[in-house]
């Protein structure tokens, strides 16, 4: 699709909204650039040819240039992507001890046969599948988190434009055990509180409970990382 003067100059005025550039230099610069625009026309030169070829680059290296993007922490995009990353392997590991808890792969049975000397139940136990699949899903899930919420974040402080990515995303690797494990011991402790004192309710409970618990652990830690690692807000962040 050809890139028309109006798309480049709606593309860079999203680009300098999202980098934090405030709206009235913005519009100026968007002023500037469709005059750059009309006159590589004039000149004969498409727009595309004029901007490279990718206008976000182009408007972000422009606002970097005259020191428009304010130096933000990004601590609510940070906790928002480390939760996204972690919300599938913490539904996994749910699902995992849910199998487990709810016996629902037991072969074991009770049957009832009447005799001539009565009812005779007959039980026969069998090993759970569920027991093995949980302590091997489990780690799948806890090795999955780690790199997702990485991918996550690091994506989400690289769309922004964000300062210090690689620090970030170093102690991050670092603290994410930490992080991860703390968020397991949540769940384990929610599972606990609801087996002991919600009761028949338990399940109701325990699921959204523990889910939120640990999406919720991963997201602070992040940011706790993000905090600790991203350099001092400047003026417009």
């Amino acid at each position: 699709m050809t890139l028309t003067v109006d798309d480049a100059i709606h593309t860079a005025t999203e680009t300098w909204r999202r980098l934090g550039v405030e709206q009235a230099t913005a519009e100026e610069m968007a002023e500037e650039l469709a005059a750059d625009l009309a006159a590589a026309s004039a000149d004969g030169r498409s727009v595309a040819d004029y901007m490279g070829g990718d206008v976000e680059a182009l408007a972000t290296s422009w606002a970097d240039e005259r020191g428009l993007v304010p130096v933000r922490p990004h601590l609510k995009e940070t906790a928002v992507a480390a939760a996204q990353g972690a919300a599938l392997p913490a539904l996994a590991a749910l699902a995992f001890w849910f199998v487990n808890w709810s016996h629902l792969l037991d072969p074991s049975s009770e049957s009832m046969r009447t005799t001539l000397d009565g009812q005779v139940w007959e039980i026969r136990h069998f090993p759970n599948p569920g027991v093995p699949l949980m302590w091997v899903g489990l780690p799948i899930c806890v090795v999955a988190a780690f790199f997702l919420i990485r991918r996550a974040v690091r994506g989400t402080l690289q769309y922004h434009h964000a300062p210090a990515i690689e620090a970030t995303m170093r102690t991050l690797t670092k603290a994410l055990p930490v992080i991860l494990a703390a968020a397991a011991l949540l769940a384990v402790g929610i599972g606990y509180f609801g087996d002991y004192l919600v009761g028949y309710f338990q399940l109701l409970f325990t699921i959204p409970m523990a889910l939120a618990g640990m999406i919720g652990a991963v997201a602070a830690g992040a940011a706790w990382v993000r905090n600790r690692t991203c350099p001092p807000v400047t003026a417009g962040g």
